[in-house]
């Protein structure tokens, strides 16, 4: 199944993206309200990230009154997947083994991590 992968969307577009996924549609405005106190970003950043996004085919903006709302045109799960899948190919050569080595490197892995681990292989038939 051939999909076009979704634009290329940088970390501070993310915070915008995220707060849509998790509730939409939403103006400029409640979105600063919400990244605020995380980010201190005022509403011309907000708007100026909107605009960005808006570009790339990312959200969508709707007329309502004298305001847009916004929502996202990319589902999180396919921005999320092509993320991920970028970032292992770039890092890793497109290998999991050495993505995996490295993160049991930096953090310890727990017995959970480990049982999640084998589960995943045992399902795509792996012992």
């Amino acid at each position: 199944m051939n999909r076009t992968p979704p634009p290329p969307i940088s970390d501070a577009e993310a915070q915008v993206m995220r707060q849509l996924w998790q509730r939409h549609p939403q103006a400029a405005d409640e979105i600063a309200d919400a990244l605020a106190p995380q980010h201190g970003w005022a509403l011309a950043t907000v708007k100026t990230l909107l605009n960005r996004l808006l570009k790339k085919g990312a959200v969508t903006a709707e007329r309502d009154g004298r305001r847009f709302l916004y929502a996202p045109a990319v589902p999180e799960d396919a921005w999320v997947a092509d993320t991920g899948l970028s970032l292992i190919d770039r890092l890793f050569g497109g290998r999991l083994a050495p993505l995996v080595a490295q993160f049991a490197s930096e953090r310890q892995l727990n017995d959970d991590d480990i049982a999640a681990l084998k589960a995943l292989l045992k399902a795509r038939g792996h012992d």
